[in-house]
């Protein structure tokens, strides 16, 4: 048995690719209940083998796709948010983006990143192998675990990472309120 090298892509995320005839005969050796007929099942199976890796889809499902896309048409961005002794700190990867580009704003308790990716090339959509990549408006939406100093909130960019640093708000200091007549 000859040892199949595995794409790059199959290494960094566990994925295998699923060769038609080798899903076909899997599925069909496990017999299921099905609603089906037996020629519509394998036909079925085979449709959707057929679209199991990028490079196979088919035009339909690539529109499908874009179509989606456009009701969705802002990514989200991943984060990291943890504390410090003082402060709040949220971390996220946003290579491609100018720091001038980006808006880090504050309102209440939410902390709103938004910028957009451009593309400076344009690509036929038919000729991508793979395109996972995301170009367009961006946002994301954190709600702070704790209250903070709005007023002292820095952001930094360094080598496509953000960094937005927020002083926690010092809720164990207690003030007194005085109490008017009228």
């Amino acid at each position: 048995m000859t040892k199949i090298k595995k794409s790059f892509l199959e290494r960094l995320t566990g994925a295998r690719t699923i060769e038609e005839d080798a899903y076909i005969s899997e599925r069909t050796i496990s017999p299921s209940v099905s609603m089906y007929g037996e020629d519509e099942e394998i036909e079925m199976e085979r449709e959707i083998a057929t679209h199991s890796t990028p490079n196979r889809f088919s035009r339909e499902m690539r529109e499908e796709n874009q179509s989606n896309d456009l009701e969705n048409n802002e990514g989200q961005l991943t984060i990291d948010v943890y504390q410090t002794d003082n402060d709040i700190v949220i971390k996220s990867t946003i290579a491609g983006v100018k720091p001038e580009d980006l808006d880090v704003s504050i309102n209440n308790d939410m902390l709103t990143i938004r910028g957009e990716r451009k593309n400076d090339e344009q690509v036929i959509e038919e000729n991508y192998y793979y395109q996972e990549c995301y170009w367009g408006s961006f946002s994301r939406s954190v709600i702070l675990p704790i209250d903070v100093v709005a007023d002292k909130i820095e952001a930094s960019m360094k080598n496509g990472i953000l960094t937005v640093r927020m002083p926690k708000a010092d809720s164990n200091k207690s003030k007194k309120i005085q109490v008017r007549g009228f």
